[in-house]
């Protein structure tokens, strides 16, 4: 399994920007002489103080000039046009592989409501200009000319320079949270991205299970290969003791970060949709696919304590901190304690058959020195499990 870093680049509290900036980029270079897999950059827009990472390709560009070793992901970007047109990410992809000499992994996702409502984008759209989008990326990538007609794009035997480093193109992944999107990862052929924050360990196992399926029986893949892997960010906080953790604000950040994403995604009007979906899947002709299996699995086995955590959020409910954090760590949704504490944790992900462990190290009220120390005595496990 790699040990991979995610950032937000998160401002709790606000203040100016450029020291935000300054610090990921020291993180990001000790990230790299300890030998962390990749770097992953999120893409979120009209976020305050949650996400400074509006324009991640140009952090990872700078990223490029300073790191040697670590790869350089896109977590994901915003696939929709109105955000991003295809040949544009294709190009800025392309130009950071050249600048990085070979190292970029490129996730696409659809966003969600507060970004479309942002960008005057309609939901109706977003699925299949997402769709689009993985289907010409690669193209544009590997193809001298392409032609394409729809509504979103008319592309006439276009050339997008430069092409890639890497061949045939950089791995392509899928941003997801719901099983079906895990389903429909797989069925791309690309890389599945989700997160364990909320996610009990067991549904994760399930989760991987059903992306490994669908992954096995495609044919077709959208790129030239099938990027057959799981990728899993989650808050991981390690110090010298558990009890160093804890006073370090460990609690604090994971509570933080639940109730602040929560909120800034719209997760209870995302929630209503998300049941629709499902209603409509599993009432289709046949069954739904695996994702229906899924859900038909679940019936009857009621909420899990996370799940009953986040409607009580929704709710409007104001849940101490350290309650909070106490059913989020007994579920195994995050990483947090001494090196042996977090050895632990880590190898019960690792078990499961994860390829990438994406350590979101710098949230909340955290302060850069112990963010800094936690990717040290982290980065001094990789070893032990990344062998390549």
């Amino acid at each position: 399994m790699k040990i991979d870093v995610f950032n937000e680049i998160q401002n709790r509290g606000g203040g100016p920007a450029g020291p935000r900036f300054a610090q990921a980029l020291e993180q990001a270079k000790l990230a790299d002489e300890l030998g962390y897999g990749c770097w992953w950059q999120v893409e979120h827009h009209g976020a305050g103080e949650f996400s400074l990472s509006s324009a991640p390709e140009l952090f990872l560009a700078a990223l490029s000039q300073v790191t040697s070793r670590i790869r350089l992901g896109h977590a994901a970007v915003l696939a929709p046009a109105r955000f991003n047109h295809a040949v544009r990410v294709a190009e800025r992809a392309a130009t950071l592989d050249h600048l990085s000499g070979g190292r970029v992994e490129l996730g696409m996702t659809r966003s969600t409501i507060p970004e479309w409502r942002l960008f005057n984008i309609d939901p109706a759209d977003v699925r299949p200009q997402t769709a689009e989008a993985f289907e010409l990326v690669p193209r544009l990538w590997t193809e001298d000319s392409v032609t394409h007609d729809s509504d979103t794009y008319r592309l006439d035997g276009v050339s997008a320079v430069p092409k890639p480093v890497q061949g045939p193109h950089p791995p392509l992944w899928q941003a997801a949270a719901s099983p079906a999107s895990f389903e429909e990862a797989g069925r791309r052929g690309v890389g599945v991205l989700g997160t364990t924050f909320w996610e009990s360990i067991e549904r994760v196992e399930r989760m991987v299970r059903l992306y490994r399926e669908a992954a096995a029986a495609c044919t077709e893949p959208v790129g030239r290969f099938v990027n057959d892997q799981v990728g899993f960010f989650t808050f991981v906080h390690c110090a010298e003791t558990d009890e160093q953790a804890m006073r370090n604000g460990a609690a604090a950040a994971a509570a933080w970060y639940t109730v602040t994403a929560l909120n800034f995604f719209e997760a209870g009007q995302d929630f209503v949709n998300g049941l629709e979906r499902q209603k409509e899947l599993m009432a289709q002709s046949d069954g739904g696919g695996l994702a229906g299996e899924f859900h038909r699995a679940e019936e009857g086995a009621g909420p899990t304590p996370g799940q009953l955590l986040i409607g009580r959020i929704l709710q409007g409910e104001d849940i101490p901190d350290d309650e909070l954090f106490a059913i989020l760590s007994e579920q195994q949704s995050l990483i947090v304690g001494s090196p042996e504490t977090c050895r632990k944790k880590l190898r019960a992900y690792a078990d499961l058959g994860i390829d990438r462990l994406m350590c979101l190290q710098q949230i909340g009220g955290l302060g850069h020195e112990e963010v800094m120390t936690s990717i040290r005595l982290t980065g001094e496990l990789i070893p032990e499990f990344d062998r390549s």
